[in-house]
């Protein structure tokens, strides 16, 4: 909704964000307004997409490398503060997740390397140092990525260096315990960026708030994780639900809608799952003016599902990793339940509730 697909590279999709071209608008009008030459600003603005273009190839490095240890990238989002990756999952080896961590500051460096040579060999002098108005726009651009390198491997999550960090505890404790040390050094980095940019840069407050808040969410992800462990999908699956028949009109999954809580429906022919209607696909054809089509010209036939035999941790992250908000639980090929984000959590927060109160035994007579 707030992102604008502009390509895709090596398949995998491109987006901009609605703010990012508020961003390079906002630069435009400085630039102009500072010197008053529209040449100049747009200048300025090809030197900044200059640096997200960077951006993206520092995004395409995570997402290559961890494509090569079977992990597929989602999308990459452009953001006024940089770019997003969004992996299907990390890798389950930490040597794995330690390389993919690692290839986005490298695509930097390579970058920066590659500039200065190139400079340099066309009888230029480059001069490296702090990414100020004082160079030129070449000396910037190689710092720029000197220092994009360097900050992204602070050891502090949501940063590359927080990721690797894990990667490196990972090797001689177990998954959460080195998240957990990783999120702690990410939460104290923050104190300190925070206390100095109240006194000097409230930019650094910015940072501070954004690193706390990756290292606490990164933590309680991985938390969750650990707990839904060693758990069948039928202890957290939705086992009263209703399905629909691909001949079915829309009208008949609206009355179902309106009747009780559900809100995605698995859709069959001929008795076997066929695909599945979610209530954002409802809403969008009925607003198309046609409440009497068949659910099964608009139901959705890309879906994940999950075997009532599979473990919750393993069924759990497929379904974050899934652009969908329902997975349908299948035993022998028919539905016998659904698993939804609000089942997961309903189920963890019921297993914390009763894992905190005590058993009581029968009394003793005095």
């Amino acid at each position: 909704m707030w992102s604008w697909k502009v390509g895709r590279l090596f398949g995998i999709p491109v987006y901009l964000h609605t703010t990012f071209l508020m961003f390079m608008g906002f630069i435009l009008l400085s630039r102009w307004r500072e010197g008053g030459n529209l040449v100049a600003a747009i200048g300025g603005v090809l030197f900044i997409l200059a640096i997200f273009a960077t951006i993206v190839l520092h995004e395409l490095g995570h997402a290559l490398t961890a494509r090569r240890f079977g992990v597929l990238t989602k999308d990459i989002t452009l953001l006024p503060i940089g770019g997003i990756a969004r992996l299907e999952r990390m890798p389950d080896i930490p040597r794995h997740e330690l390389w993919v961590a690692l290839a986005g500051p490298a695509v930097n460096v390579v970058i920066a390397g590659i500039v200065f040579s190139i400079s340099t060999l066309m009888g230029g002098q480059p001069v490296l140092g702090l990414p100020t108005e004082s160079l030129g726009a070449v000396e910037r651009f190689i710092a720029i990525n000197v220092w994009l390198a360097v900050f992204n491997l602070i050891p502090a999550f949501p940063m590359d260096g927080g990721r690797a960090l894990r990667a490196l505890l990972a090797e001689r404790v177990d998954y959460v315990r080195a998240t957990q040390i990783a999120a702690s050094l990410g939460q104290g980095l923050a104190l300190v960026f925070g206390v100095i940019g109240f006194l000097y840069n409230p930019f650094l407050v910015f940072i501070a708030l954004l690193i706390w808040m990756g290292a606490s969410g990164e933590s309680l992800a991985v938390q969750t994780r650990s707990g839904l462990a060693g758990i069948p999908v039928t202890h957290a699956m939705m086992t009263d639900f209703r399905t629909l028949d691909a001949g079915e009109s829309l009208q008949r999954a609206v009355a179902l809608v309106l009747a009780g809580a559900q809100r995605d429906f698995p859709v069959t022919e001929n008795g076997r799952l066929a695909g599945v209607l979610t209530r954002d696909t409802l809403v969008s054809a009925l607003a198309s003016g046609r409440p009497d089509i068949p659910v099964g010209q608009v139901m959705s036939r890309a879906f994940q599902t999950a075997e009532d035999h599979e473990l919750l941790d393993a069924a759990f992250q497929r379904l974050q990793g899934c652009q969908c908000h329902v997975l349908p639980v299948l035993r022998s090929g028919q539905v016998v339940g659904l698993l939804t984000p609000e089942n997961v959590g309903e189920f963890i927060m019921f297993r914390g509730v009763a894992a905190s109160v005590p058993a009581v035994g029968p009394a003793s007579a005095a």
